[in-house]
């Protein structure tokens, strides 16, 4: 039995939900890459390869990480690059978005001259909003993501090969077909200057509610009306359901309720669970009270609201018993902290043969070394 915390990601669910993907761009034409800034677990790259055109990345780091681990195309973007990444970027990416253009023009004679096959891209910012918080909201009011058309100087297009339109967070395909025409009305005298038209990540398309059939029309018609490529970038769809996250209870206490202690922790391993915030599902447990037994589950740490939230189970929790939370291979592991010197889970990957394999291990090494 592995070791708690454990993350484990399940293969044959990763390929479910890739060969969705695959099927959209059998259909379509379009490219889709990962969003590194979701998931970059790169046991599961050599999968994952085979369905995608490549990855995304949100910083240099990121970028070496697809470069070295994916193999494939590596877009970057970034809201403002230094002088001194030039160079590696030039090694690592493909692609490479610039936020403005100021920065296009600072930088776009340096990276050509560094790598003058580099694909270059600017991001533009179509003013319409679709997500409600605006913590997540890239076209929320004073966004630093992006040219407006206001903004935008038409006369200085010259050596960009495509936009980056980013304006979705867990949106269905109407929601991507407004946005379609928000750019439109914004930008169609400059979309048949462009080779490529990236719309960015936020499309849940292996949802079940998800409309695929009109995600199919809208992308065919796009890049047929405008003679472009449509590039899409998801991260969490790729991996929603691929994973869990084991834990075990170390204690109950009780104050006013019953209250299961766990050796994980909300802020620490699961973090949306506080920022955005959401309640992540318990295998085999329920909402408060709907089963016979009601715990609030607890972590370790010092953070008085580390609490991930009011569970009823079927049976009492007992000191030793698993608790398995459901849906978190995204937005994970790649936001994890070491806070109060906790230890990152362990990583673990069960292949398609039903073996289970442990590939990443934590330790006091890993808190220190940050320090």
């Amino acid at each position: 039995m592995l070791k708690t915390p454990v993350y484990v990601i399940d293969e044959s669910v990763l390929r479910h939900n890739l060969e969705v993907f695959k099927s959209i761009k059998d259909q379509t034409g379009c490219s889709i890459i990962l969003a590194l800034k979701a998931y970059a677990t790169y046991a599961t790259f050599p999968l994952m390869r085979k369905y995608l055109d490549g990855c995304t990345s949100s910083s240099l780091n990121e970028a070496i990480l697809g470069y070295e681990e994916f193999g494939k195309s590596v877009h970057i973007y970034s809201p403002g690059y230094t002088k001194e990444v030039m160079e590696p970027i030039s090694k690592a990416a493909s692609h490479m978005i610039f936020n403005s253009q100021n920065q296009l023009e600072t930088f776009l004679p340096q990276i050509k001259a560094l790598k003058s096959d580099m694909k270059i891209g600017l991001r533009l910012n179509p003013e319409h909003s679709e997500v409600e918080k605006n913590i997540y909201n890239p076209c929320a009011p004073c966004s630093r993501f992006g040219v407006t058309s206001s903004e935008l100087d038409k006369s200085k297009l010259e050596g960009i090969d495509g936009f980056l339109i980013h304006a979705l967070c867990g949106h269905g395909a109407d929601a991507l077909e407004r946005l379609m025409q928000a750019v439109e009305d914004k930008f169609s005298d400059i979309l048949h200057k462009v080779k490529w038209v990236d719309f960015g990540g936020g499309h849940m398309v292996t949802k079940p509610n998800y409309d695929r059939d009109l995600l199919i029309k809208i992308i065919n018609k796009f890049q047929k009306k405008y003679n472009v490529q449509v590039i899409l970038e998801p991260g969490e769809a790729m991996v929603v359901k691929a994973g869990v996250l084991e834990t075990t209870v170390v204690d109950i206490v009780k104050n006013d309720m019953e209250i299961a202690i766990i050796d994980s922790s909300a802020t620490a391993h699961m973090p949306d669970v506080l920022e955005m915030p959401y309640r992540p599902d318990i295998t085999d447990a329920a909402k408060p009270n709907e089963k016979k037994y009601t715990y609030r589950i607890g972590s370790t740490s010092c953070l008085s609201g580390d609490v991930i939230g009011d569970y009823s189970f079927d049976e009492p929790l007992k000191i030793g018993d698993r608790v398995i939370f459901e849906d978190m291979a995204q937005y994970t592991m790649v936001k994890n902290t070491t806070f109060n010197g906790i230890d990152l889970p362990n990583i673990a990957v069960k292949r398609e043969s039903g073996e289970i394999e442990l590939v990443k291990e934590f330790g006091y090494e890993d808190f220190k070394r940050r320090l």
